[in-house]
């Protein structure tokens, strides 16, 4: 009987990402459209995109493989699995010895991996230029997500996150040079990676820019309605990511009271709104790069994760 509690407040985790990824989507393009002083659509607009494409019929190329019809599915799979593990109202749940940062870099590597491949599966030129550019933002994203990680779990000595929120919310933790770029390295990282200004602009289909957007032109119906889904979910995922490792506060510990998971939800919920308030003022702020400079954006996160791992190998010799 014990077991019960611990299963329904994961699965009332699991459930929370996938209600609230589309909420987040349609919250920020809400923001983007009040500072641009347009009225925008609601923030409940993302819910019926996805219905709308989940009635339509889903229309395939002739050359389209088995890989193509599956890859959808694959993906948004493990989108979700990586964005439930991440402790977003409560710490110490019954998956959460899973919750490793090594395990979900490699889920969201994987869904990039076959999302590339679909891409470049019907040979159409528009889905092997996306490929192409994925891999290359990839080769340089996940090591500075490494860096990130390492350096992580020289301070808090795992890369289970349940155990580095818990570190980050001691008074041991204290202020840090290393953790301020880390910070700003995972935020680059995280911009880059759900394809968001200056990186890739995703409300445009321009052919010479676009990148996560290229890979999915040939999609069509729930197909396509999967893919949308876990791009929010994929956002979802890093901002949750981001509050749980640098902004640990009201975070449920295991064991907690139906009070304490409510005040940890309603906090989550503050910071998925002021995260999404930020990402907004950026991408208003901002001008979208050239697809030539993403490499230097990137190269920049990455030296900011090995100065970061660095200054903790340097502090610790003194």
């Amino acid at each position: 009987m014990v077991v019960i509690p611990d299963i329904l407040v994961q699965g009332a985790q699991m459930a929370l990402v996938l209600l609230l990824s589309p909420l987040l989507t349609g919250f920020v393009r809400k923001v983007k459209a009040r500072l641009l002083r347009s009225r925008g659509a609601s923030v409940f607009q993302p819910y019926r995109d996805l219905l709308r494409l989940m009635r339509k019929e889903v229309v395939l190329a002739e050359n389209a493989s088995w890989l193509f019809r599956v890859t959808p599915y694959m993906i948004f799979a493990a989108t979700w699995v990586a964005a439930a593990l991440v402790p977003t109202f409560a710490t110490g749940l019954m998956f959460s010895w899973t919750a490793d940062l090594i395990a979900i870099v490699a889920l969201l590597g994987s869904a990039r991996f076959f999302l590339a491949l679909a891409g470049m599966d019907v040979g159409t030129s528009f889905g092997g230029i996306g490929s192409s550019r994925e891999v290359m933002i990839a080769s340089l994203a996940e090591p500075a997500m490494l860096l990130i990680i390492f350096t992580l779990a020289l301070l808090a000595g795992a890369t289970q996150l349940s155990t580095i929120a818990a570190f980050m919310a001691s008074p041991e933790v204290g202020l840090r040079v290393s953790l301020g770029m880390a910070l700003v390295a995972l935020v680059m990282v995280a911009i880059a990676e759900n394809a968001r200004i200056p990186v890739d602009n995703p409300a445009t289909h321009l052919e010479l820019t676009m990148v996560h957007e290229a890979m999915v032109l040939e999609y069509s119906g729930r197909h396509l309605a999967m893919i949308e889904f876990s791009a929010s979910l994929k956002l979802l995922l890093y901002v949750s990511l981001i509050a749980c490792l640098f902004a640990p506060w009201n975070l449920a510990g295991s064991g907690a009271g139906p009070a304490s998971y409510a005040v940890g939800a309603g906090a989550y919920i503050g910071k998925l709104a002021a995260a999404g308030v930020l990402l907004a003022l950026f991408e208003t702020a901002t001008a979208k790069m050239r697809v030539f400079r993403v490499p230097q954006f990137l190269g920049a996160a990455l030296m900011l994760g090995l100065l970061a791992t660095l200054l903790l190998f340097v502090s610790r010799s003194l």
